[in-house]
């Protein structure tokens, strides 16, 4: 009988001379990078979290992640993906702003296996500790896509269980319909980029959005709306009564280790056309 041996995440993973934890998988190297998320409050917006994205570069230049991922055998997913959310836990500390969530992304599709992915989540619930994080501060991105729905049952009762939030992603788009929302009963509901920007294409967005966003407040979802590009994308978000907001206009990704700015961002020179917004990373 042929025994399956299993490669260890930690094998992988290494540290670089000012250290920050990276990731290596074949010609790739794969680094962490956080894109804040903001909370409005008045006339003001407020870094309440990160997410963690991959950040792959080969051969010293950067590659487009997608592209990265495309690239990865079937066979090798679930070891890239376990990797990528381990160093995003790891090197979270190095942002050095205690008030801040992260959010992470898990996908059911590299690991369908319900056994292993249960024993993948208690797992990494028990190293949280360790890294001085606790599970409150948390929220995992399912981006569930066509999963099978008594999967994504499981692994969020479990991740539950555990403390951790839960938030559904691509929102709009694909298998991420008010169906699963009501299935899964998620923390946070994340609007997809994509399909907002072309929803405020319209002129009636801000009217047409603001009740997609009640109906899911009164779901028990609070709403994040990505994509954030344009003071247009801005407007539709605030007026809706959008809880949290993401996208370029607010902040672009930065790799783990840099400089993290915590002053609050001024809608009004967001939404103004000649003023100069200043970087939340420096």
């Amino acid at each position: 009988m042929k025994v399956e041996r299993r490669r260890n995440v930690g094998d992988s993973i290494f540290v670089d001379e000012v250290g920050i934890e990276y990731g290596v998988h074949g010609d790739f190297r794969l680094r962490s990078a956080y894109q804040p998320i903001f909370s409005p409050h008045g006339h003001f917006l407020h870094p309440v979290a990160v997410e963690g994205l991959i950040e792959p570069h080969r051969a010293g230049r950067p590659v487009a992640p997608q592209a990265f991922f495309e690239s990865v055998a079937p066979t090798d997913r679930l070891f890239v993906e376990t990797m990528c959310r381990m160093l995003h836990l790891r090197n979270f500390s190095n942002i050095g702003v205690d008030s801040l969530d992260l959010f992470f992304n898990y996908n059911p599709l590299v690991n369908d296996h319900p056994g292993r992915a249960l024993a993948e989540i208690r797992l990494m619930s028990r190293h949280l500790g360790e890294l001085g994080l606790a599970p409150g501060m948390l929220v995992c991105e399912i981006t569930e896509q066509a999963a099978d729905d008594a999967l994504l049952a499981r692994l969020v009762h479990e991740m539950r269980r555990d403390g951790i939030r839960i938030a559904i992603d691509d929102f709009g788009t694909g298998h991420s319909t008010e169906e699963r929302v009501n299935l899964l009963k998620p923390d946070i509901v994340k609007i997809d980029g994509d399909w907002f920007a072309e929803f405020c294409r319209h002129a009636a967005a801000e009217r047409f959005f603001r009740p997609l966003v009640s109906s899911l407040h009164d779901r028990g979802a609070r709403v994040l709306v990505e994509g954030i590009e344009q003071p247009n994308h801005l407007r539709v978000a605030l007026d809706a009564g959008a809880d949290l907001l993401q996208g370029f206009l607010l902040a672009r990704p930065a790799l783990a280790g840099t400089i993290f700015k915590e002053e609050p961002l001024a809608v009004d020179g967001l939404l103004g056309r000649d003023n100069k917004i200043v970087p939340l990373f420096g």
